[in-house]
C-alpha cells in the first residue's frame, strides 16, 4: 500500500477503505509516513471532506493507535464531559462533582489551558498540592470509592492525533469538520467512558465561531460515538460571552465553590445543571426532566459540594479551601476598571477578556510558559446591568507590571447601550 495513491484517492473524492485509513493512522503514530505526505493527506480531507463511516473509522483508528483506558472495574454508569473550549469555563468543576453525587462515575483526564482558553489541570493545581498526575490503579480506585476522580492527561493516548493535530496547525486544515470531531473525540473513545457529553462552544471566545458550524461539528461527534458505541448527547452553548464572572484559576475554582453551595451566577448555574442533567440521564437512562430535578437537589443537600471535596482530598489537594477554613493565596496587585459611559451594559467580549486575563498571568500564550494562579478578571457587573459613568465594572488582579497592559485589553471588552438588553439563552441546540 503507498501513501501517494491513498492521497490520490481521497483527492478525487473517492472513499477510502478500513485498510488505507488505518495505514495513514499507524504511519502517523509510527512516524514512517513523511509529515509532507500526511500534510498533503490533511488537505486532500479538508477539501473533500469525509464519508460517516470514513470519520468514523478515522477516529477509531486513532483512538486505537495508543493506550485505550479500561473503566470496566467501574460499571456501566461512567461518564465523560468534553468542552470545546472557552472562556471562565469552570463546568467540569461543577458538573462532574454533581453527577458523582448523583451515582455516575466521572473518571476524568483533563488538559491545560492555551492562549485564552483556561484548562481544568490548572484550576485545579491552584488547590495547593492536588496532584494530578496519579497511577491508573489510584486513578481507578478513587473513582469506584468517590464516584470521581480528575487528572491531567497522562498514558500514551491517541498519538497519532498527536501528530496530525501538530500538522493541521502549520497546514491551514484545522477547520475541517471531520478532522476537528475525529481529534476530539479519538480522545474520549481512549479514555474509556461508556456515557459522553459534550459541551460545544460557539462565539468570540470560541473555536466555532457560530452557532450553525458548533451545531454541524456538534451532529458530527455524537454521531461519531453512537457509531462506535457509546452514548452521546452534545449541548451547543454560547461563548460570546465569559462563563459566569471569574476568569483564571483560583478565582475559577473560587467562584465553582460558590456555585455548588447554591450562589453565584444564575446562567453558569443553569448550565452545570443540565450538564450535570444530561451525565445522569445517560449513565441511568432516565428522563432529563428528572436529571434536572436531582441536579438540583445535590446542590441544595450539598451531596455535590462534598464530592468535590474528596475529589480533592484524595489527590492531595488543601480541603480547607473547600471548607472556608484557608484562603487562597492573594494577588500581588489588583486594579479596577470603571464604566467609560453611562448606561446598560450589552456586551462584554469573552475573548478580550481571555486575553486580558492571559497578560494577568492566568493563561500561556506558549506551552511552556508559566502561570500565576492568583492572576485573572472577576466581571463585577454583567450583561443587563446598568452603570454609571466611573462605576466599578470589573477587577484585575495579578502582577503589578502585567495588569496595567491587560487593563487596556479588558477595557475594549465593554459595550454600552442606552435599552436594556434582551436575555439570551446560554443553550443554543441539543443534539441526540
Amino acid at each position: 500500500m503507498l501513501m501517494v495513491d491513498i492521497i490520490e484517492k481521497k483527492k478525487k473524492n473517492i472513499e477510502l477503505s478500513e485498510e488505507e485509513i488505518n495505514f495513514v493512522v499507524s504511519g502517523a503514530a509510527d512516524g514512517s509516513i513523511p509529515d509532507y505526505q500526511l500534510s498533503a493527506f490533511l488537505m486532500a480531507v479538508c477539501l473533500t471532506s469525509m464519508t460517516d463511516r470514513e470519520t468514523t473509522k478515522l477516529t477509531m483508528a486513532m483512538a486505537q493507535s495508543g493506550e485505550m483506558l479500561d473503566l470496566s472495574l467501574l460499571g456501566d454508569n461512567t461518564v465523560d464531559k468534553h468542552s470545546t473550549g472557552g472562556v471562565g469555563d469552570k463546568t467540569t468543576l461543577i458538573c462532574a462533582p454533581m453527577a458523582a453525587a448523583l451515582g455516575c462515575k466521572v473518571a476524568k483526564m483533563s488538559g491545560r489551558g492555551l492562549g485564552h482558553t483556561g484548562g481544568t489541570v490548572d484550576k485545579l493545581q491552584s488547590l495547593d498540592g492536588y496532584k494530578i498526575n496519579v497511577s491508573r490503579e489510584e486513578f481507578l480506585q478513587n473513582t469506584l470509592k468517590n464516584g470521581i476522580c480528575i487528572v491531567g492527561q497522562g498514558g500514551d493516548f491517541a498519538p497519532a492525533d498527536k501528530k496530525l493535530y501538530a500538522l493541521r496547525d502549520v497546514t491551514a486544515t484545522t477547520d475541517c469538520i471531520p478532522l476537528i470531531a475525529s481529534s476530539i473525540v479519538s480522545k474520549k473513545l481512549a479514555s474509556g467512558a461508556k456515557n459522553i457529553v459534550l459541551d460545544v462552544k460557539y462565539g468570540k471566545g470560541a473555536f466555532m465561531k457560530t452557532p450553525e458550524e458548533a451545531e454541524v461539528l456538534a451532529e458530527e461527534m455524537v454521531k461519531i460515538c453512537k457509531n462506535a458505541g457509546r452514548r452521546a448527547v452534545a449541548l451547543v452553548t454560547d461563548m460570546n460571552v465569559p462563563l459566569g464572572r471569574a476568569v483564571g484559576n483560583s478565582v475559577e475554582v473560587q467562584e465553582a465553590i460558590e456555585i455548588l453551595k447554591g450562589n453565584g451566577d444564575n446562567k453558569l448555574k443553569e448550565l452545570c445543571v443540565l450538564l450535570a442533567a444530561h451525565m445522569y440521564s445517560l449513565c441511568f437512562d432516565k428522563n432529563i426532566d428528572e436529571g434536572i430535578k436531582k441536579a438540583e437537589s445535590v446542590i441544595k443537600n450539598g451531596a455535590a459540594l462534598e464530592k468535590l471535596r474528596l475529589a480533592v482530598e484524595n489527590a492531595g489537594g488543601n480541603v480547607e479551601l473547600i471548607d472556608g477554613k484557608s484562603s487562597f493565596p492573594e494577588p500581588e496587585d489588583m486594579i479596577y476598571m470603571e464604566a467609560e459611559e453611562s448606561g446598560y451594559i450589552c456586551d462584554i467580549n469573552s475573548l478580550s477578556i481571555g486575553k486580558a486575563a492571559m497578560l494577568c498571568g492566568a493563561g500561556r500564550a506558549k506551552k511552556e510558559d508559566e502561570i500565576d494562579y492568583s492572576a485573572g478578571v472577576i466581571l463585577m457587573k454583567n450583561i443587563g446591568d446598568y452603570v454609571e459613568k466611573g462605576d466599578k465594572i470589573a477587577m484585575l488582579q495579578g502582577k503589578n507590571n502585567k495588569i496595567r497592559e491587560a487593563a487596556k485589553v479588558a477595557k475594549c471588552a465593554f459595550s454600552y447601550s442606552y435599552q436594556k438588553p434582551k436575555s439570551k439563552d446560554i443553550v443554543y441546540k441539543i443534539i441526540k
